[in-house]
């Protein structure tokens, strides 16, 4: 479990490397927006992939690393490894954005293409690390990837000290624990809202289940969404702050449409789907929140095609 400590830790590590993002008020949301899209690859994940890589021993880092992701993940896994100067290998799926994959090679990324599943993925990147010795960084299922997501928490709070509600989109479940974790470490009182798509309900599932389920199938709009199952690290630690997770809301493909363009109009943000996911369940009325409220966008690499629609 990722402890007060190592939370710090992961924030000091990152001092000079992630961009510390701001909080903007948008007053039709009557909300605030933590704007980790403006992340050096476009998401939060340069958080926990580069704790993750820098917390390696340097005798297995040095072999090069290795990822399976739709691609946040590994263009920030990239990133990290960019940084170190060592080799990345990113496993994606075949139907991977191609700003994705772009972004991917932007940073050094070798790019693997593996079916269309995460489970096309995780078997493709287990065959090469048996082949190559690459050290794998997961994208979600691993403490060191939680705690550095937990330092959005910590930023939250030390910005917005009387923070009430923070919501969060939910993929493999690695930011929203990290939230729920980093709020705990900053002594923070404030609730967390969940949200994934209507087509990939996997928190939703598993906590009625009370264990991580897998689903047969996912499908969204929101491609950063659409894991089969959450974590079983990140549901452990969901688990034991179970008193603060005010609920889980399920957004329509339809929302996350509507959402992504009112960012781009009101606020002149560029937002991918998974990103907007926030502010669609807040304009859908899916969410609830109680007192100052803050919406993570945790991602904006998105199609400019997207907004021809």
């Amino acid at each position: 479990m990722v402890t007060a400590e190592g939370v710090r830790e992961a924030a000091r590590g990152l001092e000079g490397v992630a961009v510390r993002t701001p909080l903007i008020w948008v007053e039709p949301l009557k909300a605030y927006l933590k704007l980790e899209s403006l992340q050096p690859v476009g998401a939060f994940k340069a958080r926990g992939a580069f704790t993750a890589v820098r917390r390696l021993p340097e005798s297995a880092r040095s072999r090069g690393v290795i990822t399976y992701s739709s691609g946040n993940h590994g263009q920030a896994v990239a990133w990290a490894a960019n940084r170190f100067g060592v080799r990345s290998v990113i496993v994606m799926p075949e139907t991977a954005p191609a700003v994705k994959v772009e972004g991917v090679k932007k940073w050094g990324g070798e790019v693997v293409f593996a079916g269309r599943t995460s489970a096309d993925r995780l078997a493709k990147a287990e065959a090469l690390v048996a082949e190559q010795h690459l050290a794998m960084v997961p994208p979600f299922d691993h403490p060191d990837v939680i705690a550095g997501q937990a330092t959005v928490a910590l930023e939250i709070v030390e910005d917005l000290p009387d923070v009430e509600t923070v919501v969060v989109p939910v993929g493999g479940g690695g930011l929203i624990a990290g939230v729920v974790t980093g709020l705990a470490a900053a002594g923070s009182r404030a609730k967390v809202w969940g949200v994934e798509p209507v087509g990939a309900p996997k928190l939703t599932r598993s906590l009625a289940a009370g264990t991580p389920v897998k689903l047969d199938r996912t499908a969204s709009l929101a491609d950063g969404l659409i894991t089969l199952t959450v974590g079983a690290a990140p549901f452990a630690h969901l688990l034991a702050q179970r008193d603060r997770l005010a609920g889980v809301a399920l957004v329509t493909d339809d929302s996350l449409r509507e959402a992504v363009h009112f960012l781009h109009r009101e606020c002149r943000l560029t937002v991918e789907p998974s990103g907007a996911a926030t502010t669609a369940a807040l304009r859908a009325g899916d969410v609830r929140p109680a007192g100052t409220t803050v919406l993570v966008v945790s991602g904006g690499n998105v199609d400019p095609k997207f907004f021809e629609d």
